[in-house]
């Protein structure tokens, strides 16, 4: 009786794959909190005034970006920075220049998402660069 054949198995990644995508998410974390920081002056000027609950919102907002930022190690992290973008998304009742930052980040996390989706498809695959098998002349 002969043995089934068997597909070689695919190597694992020789460098971690998913240090650049961490740093990306959390790059991406830093720059929509100085964004939303920067979106200060408008509610200011434009939206009437900040008052004690718009400010603290969005200054809590931030620093919770911030801090979100140093967590993406973490098997939580993707869904807490998904959670973070239904905050700013509701942020649309303090001004609506906020709740289209809200908007455009969205855009951006679902484009890391499908990203995402892609690394670990390669992964499965075998189809990175650390994975090929190296051939000697």
């Amino acid at each position: 009786m002969s043995e089934p054949e068997q597909s070689p198995a695919v190597p694992p990644p020789a460098t971690d794959p998913w240090k650049g995508f961490r740093g990306v998410m959390a790059g991406t974390l830093v720059l929509e909190a100085i964004v939303v920081l920067l979106a200060l002056p408008v509610v200011a000027d434009v939206g009437g005034g900040v008052t004690w609950f718009s400010g603290t919102y969005l200054v809590a907002l931030a620093v919770v970006m911030f801090l979100g930022a140093g967590f993406q190690r973490r098997s939580w992290a993707m869904p807490f920075n998904l959670g973070l973008q239904v905050l700013l998304l509701l942020a649309i009742f303090i001004h609506l220049s906020i709740g289209i930052i809200g908007v455009v980040f969205c855009v951006v996390w679902g484009f890391i998402l499908v990203l995402r989706a892609d690394v670990r498809g390669r992964i499965e695959k075998g189809l990175l660069p650390s994975q090929q098998i190296q051939r000697s002349p």
